[in-house]
């Protein structure tokens, strides 16, 4: 947990990832998916089978040392100061229902850093969309004068 964001997920969660890869990555590809990451640990979640073996296929293509470093900086490394100098607009887009980063504890203080920040969150999501999501009538999009940022996963 970095001190800047108390109400973080506790090291020990991170650590766990850590250990978890460590001893069987390919199991550690197939867990992650299956639960927290899409959500599919959720109570009536529809579980697709073939969005967890591509991130299995994803993570398997990667490097154990890499996907450790990865771990680490994304649990242990601060970002406060760095946002506090983003001078241009920026689009932060956040699903309300990520068990992994919680909103709370990321997107919310990020915004009241950022000097162009707008945010963007989106209902009963998490942590990665694994399908397109329903159209809204606020779509997102920022007007022409803006630098635009295409943001997709999977």
């Amino acid at each position: 947990m970095i001190p800047i964001s108390p109400g973080g997920l506790p090291i020990e969660v991170f650590d766990g990832f850590r250990s978890a890869q460590a001893a069987n990555r390919a199991q550690f590809f197939r867990d992650v998916p299956a639960g927290p990451f899409y959500g599919f640990n959720r109570p009536g979640a529809e579980v697709s089978q073939g969005i967890i073996d591509n991130w299995w296929r994803q993570g398997m293509m990667g490097g154990t040392k890499a996907h450790y470093d990865c771990i680490k900086a994304f649990s242990e490394t601060d970002f406060t100061e760095d946002l506090k100098t983003i001078d241009v607009p920026v689009l932060v887009m956040h699903g309300d229902d990520d068990q992994i980063v919680p909103m709370a504890d990321s997107a919310l203080l990020a915004i009241k850093l950022l000097k162009k920040g707008e945010l963007k969150v989106y209902k009963a999501s998490r942590m990665a969309w694994p399908r397109p999501m329903p159209m809204s009538s606020t779509p997102t999009c920022w007007p022409s004068s803006r630098p635009r940022i295409f943001f997709g996963m999977e």
